[in-house]
């Protein structure tokens, strides 16, 4: 049975103890809990507790607030606060960046901030960025069944989604997705979001890179 909802960091450090805190941290999770819906927050929740225990079991040393504030806001690109003419992991990593920046942090954490975010469903490249980079892939993807999920014991992951439940993750993610499909096609060109907009949205069509170079400039 599922636990009441998240109102607070303290309430989510109390179920992890281990989660680090900071001040930082505790403003990126406000945040994200103030402008997220429910069911994208609690999978970002998620998200940064899964790459935090992945980090444990790697015995990696890591930024903790450059994973914590990726983890927390690499979503934001799905929702109206952070719209933008991008693809919108670029969006949301746009906006993760500008939090990041006006909160203090130097060029060089900014830039992993945006990386993990720009990434973090570009898996053949992201695992092999920095730490932080790949960690927040890593963490992304055990919510979603990637090979790290098999490393989490069954009452883990019941623990995790109890204090953070799935409110019906797939099929409102798949909505999200399917949006900008619909509205913004020429976004979700070279993203997964085009399986979702050639699956389910009508009219959607891709352009094709064989056409590009075949119809391109040159003769050879």
């Amino acid at each position: 049975m599922s636990e009441a909802p998240l109102q607070s960091y303290a309430q989510l450090r109390a179920r992890f103890p281990d989660l680090p805190e900071t001040p930082l941290i505790v403003l990126a999770f406000d945040h994200a809990r103030d402008h997220l819906p429910a069911f994208l927050f609690n999978h970002v929740v998620r998200s940064w507790i899964f790459a935090a225990r992945v980090g444990a079991l790697d015995a990696l040393t890591y930024d903790a607030e450059v994973v914590a504030v990726a983890t927390l806001f690499h979503d934001f690109g799905l929702t109206p606060l952070g719209d933008g003419p991008h693809r919108f992991e670029v969006n949301g990593a746009n906006l993760a960046a500008r939090f990041a920046r006006e909160h203090g942090f130097d060029a060089r954490r900014v830039q992993l901030v945006w990386d993990s975010i720009a990434l973090h469903v570009t898996h053949s490249i992201s695992l092999f960025k920095e730490t932080e980079v790949a960690l927040c892939s890593r963490g992304i993807g055990v919510d979603f069944g990637a090979p790290d999920h098999g490393r989490f014991r069954a009452e883990e992951i019941d623990a995790i989604v109890a204090a953070a439940p799935r409110l019906d993750m797939k099929r409102q993610f798949a909505s999200c997705a399917c949006h900008l499909a619909r509205t913004k096609p020429e976004t979700t060109y070279d993203t997964f979001i085009r399986d979702f907009g050639e699956r389910y949205v009508p009219g959607y069509q891709a352009p094709s890179w064989v056409d590009a170079i075949a119809g391109g400039p040159f003769t050879e």
